[in-house]
This record gives C-alpha cells, sequence and structure tokens, in this order.
C-alpha cells in the first residue's frame, strides 16, 4: 500500500500493480508501476535511504527501505528505475520458501481500497501464478476497462465496490484453481 501511495503522491494516472509468483522458480515478484512524475538519478540512488523523502509532513520514508530489505531478507533482489516526467517502475522479488518471507497477506483488499479510495486514477492490476509443473494462469483487473462499462458511476458506489472486491477475490481463487 505504501509504495502504491508514492504512484498516487506522484500524481500518476496510471499505476500498475503486477504479483507475478511461480513455485517452479521459489519466486514471488512484486512490481509497481506508475506513469508519475518520476524521479531524477540521484532520487533514485537515494530512495533506498530510510532517512530521504519527498514528503514535508515527517522526515523519513520506509516504505521502499523497507520492502527492499524484506525482498533482500529472503534471498530476493530489489530494482528501481525512474525517468523525469515518464515515471517510475520498481520491482521487488521474494523468495517465498525463506523462512523470513513475510505473508503477502490480503492484496485483495489492499486493491479494493486503492481502486475505491482513488477514482480519478486508474490502476491495472495483474496477477499470475506458476506451479510446480510450470502450469501458467494470468488474470488482470484493468479500471480503463471498468469505466468504458460504467460511465459515470464511480467505483465507490456500493454495488460496484462490492463486485470489483469479488472479481479480485474470484481472481484469487481461479489462481490457485479453485472456486470462490
Amino acid at each position: 500500500m505504501d509504495i502504491a501511495q508514492n504512484s498516487i503522491r506522484a500524481e500518476a494516472t496510471l499505476t500498475t500493480i503486477r504479483i507475478d509468483e511461480s513455485e517452479k522458480d521459489d519466486t514471488l515478484a512484486i512490481t509497481i508501476e506508475d506513469n508519475g512524475f518520476g524521479m531524477s538519478e540521484e532520487q533514485v540512488r537515494s530512495v533506498i535511504d530510510p532517512f530521504f523523502t519527498t514528503r514535508t509532513t515527517r522526515k523519513v520514508g520506509l516504505g521502499v527501505p523497507l520492502f527492499k530489505m524484506e525482498a533482500e531478507m529472503t534471498g530476493g533482489s530489489f530494482r528501481i528505475d525512474s525517468k523525469l516526467g515518464e515515471g517510475t517502475s520498481l520491482t521487488a522479488v521474494f523468495k517465498p520458501s525463506h523462512v523470513d518471507m513475510i505473508p503477502l497477506g490480503d492484496i485483495g483488499s489492499v486493491i479494493h481500497l486503492l481502486i475505491t479510495c482513488n477514482p480519478d486514477i486508474d490502476f491495472l492490476y495483474v496477477r499470475s501464478f506458476e506451479d510446480k509443473e510450470g502450469n501458467r494462469v494470468e488474470n488482470a483487473l484493468d479500471t480503463r476497462e471498468l469505466r468504458e462499462q460504467l460511465g459515470d458511476v464511480p467505483f465507490n458506489e456500493n454495488e460496484v465496490s462490492a463486485w470489483i472486491r469479488e472479481y479480485i477475490a474470484e481472481m484469487e481463487a481461479e489462481l490457485r484453481g479453485n472456486t470462490p
């Protein structure tokens, strides 16, 4: 949530959140990409420092440094790329079998909140899962497509919000070969 909030603060009009899980490769990759302000090369180098933040309301920024640390603690990796005026992309790769792996948690609720609480921003949520045999399932929710179908009906309208929550739950269930 904290990393996606950075995209919102950078005035992104589109934020892509991709979660790629592979039992076969023992990886869980989380990528967040936006078309916001972007950062200079100096800011990119500084963003992993917890005592660097562009916010004026506090003097520390722990989101990116903790995300990086958590990935690396599992034997994974972290990468951030950004260009001023074009946006930012960061990817954290985790090793789920590692003892230090923190559970992903209720990602569906996070995505639901991001969508319903930020009605003027588009989100593309892509979730994929590959089992030990290499069978892959991928699902996506694109608010640009929803916007076309709904017209002026807001995402935080009760029935729309409930549908989004249910759709995300169905996506997750399908990845595991279950029915919701």
